[in-house]
This record gives structure tokens, C-alpha cells and sequence, in this order.
């Protein structure tokens, strides 16, 4: 008798475990939309946030970084490289950063790994496990384009912030 995964489980029906993290970039909306529903659906969060999302968060959405915390199952600071998610035996099920600033997105595809978000993302790449860019930064120049595609082919989604327009929003 085969098993129907939910949304909620991974491949081994434990609850889901994601690495969430926001970036500086304008569009902090998609990150706490992202920490919203993946805490409505009872998915496991490590959330981090980088310096500059925090001045952002507070501009754009009107809320705290302790307000968009206390939607995560645990939250680690961006400085701190001694966190789990720092770890390849660390298990997760993937990692999404939105929105992602091409500065994080330019480091990751390079390998500097200078804070836990991007010492995440590569260790997320390294396990071979999914990692989801979103990035929302317009015009995009041959330098951000590169480094997307470096991504896609180590094997990064690339999943610009185009909203849709069909339903009105």
C-alpha cells in the first residue's frame, strides 16, 4: 500500500523541515507570506534574517522581526556560523531565501560564505537538497544574470517575485 505524502511531510513522512531566510531586498512581503502559510500548514521553519531585512521588514510590512519570528519553529541570527543549519549532517528538506538580494544571490553562487545565510545555502547545495532563490531586484545587469544562471546549473531554482495578475490582486 503506497503512502500519499501531504504538503506538510517529507519523503519519509515526518513533518517538514525548511531553512527560511530574508534578505534586504525590497519585497520582505514574499518571506512573511512564506512564514505565514509554512506555519498555518505545521511545517518545521529555522528562520534567519539578515541585518538589512530587519530595516526593511519594519518599513514594508509594518512589523518587527519578533513578530515574523514567532512564526518559525526556531530562529538563528545571520552572524551566528555555529548554528545547525550550518552543518551538512543537519537535516532539512531545503531552503528558501525571499526575497534574495543580489548580494546574498552573488555570494552564495561564488561561495562566500561569510554569515549563516549563505553558509547555509551552500551547505543546502552541497547535500544536493532543494534551494529556492526569489529574487525581486530590477534591471537585472550581465553580473546578476551570471550568477543565476552558476546557480541554476549547481542546482538552485531560480524563482523571480512576479506576482500574478489574474486574480486581482
Amino acid at each position: 500500500m503506497l503512502k500519499t505524502l501531504s504538503l506538510q511531510e517529507n519523503t519519509v513522512g515526518k513533518p517538514m523541515h525548511l531553512i527560511v531566510a530574508i534578505t534586504g531586498s525590497s519585497g520582505a512581503v514574499y518571506g512573511a507570506r512564506l512564514l505565514e502559510i509554512c506555519h498555518q500548514l505545521g511545517i518545521e521553519v529555522d528562520l534567519i534574517v539578515s541585518k538589512a531585512a530587519k530595516i526593511i521588514a519594519k518599513l514594508e510590512l509594518e512589523k518587527s522581526v519578533e513578530e515574523l519570528q514567532e512564526l518559525a519553529t526556531r530562529s538563528y541570527s545571520c552572524e551566528d556560523l555555529a548554528a545547525p543549519s550550518a552543518s551538512g549532517s543537519y537535516r532539512t528538506d531545503g531552503m528558501v531565501i525571499a526575497p534574495c538580494s543580489m548580494k546574498t544571490l552573488g555570494a552564495i553562487a561564488s561561495g562566500v560564505t561569510a554569515d549563516l545565510i549563505s553558509r547555509a545555502a551552500d551547505v543546502t547545495l552541497k547535500q544536493n537538497r532543494p534551494l529556492v532563490l526569489v529574487p525581486r531586484e530590477t534591471p537585472l545587469n550581465l553580473i546578476h544574470l551570471e550568477n543565476m544562471a552558476k546557480l541554476r546549473r549547481a542546482g538552485a531554482v531560480i524563482l523571480p517575485a512576479c506576482p500574478a495578475f489574474y486574480h486581482k490582486p
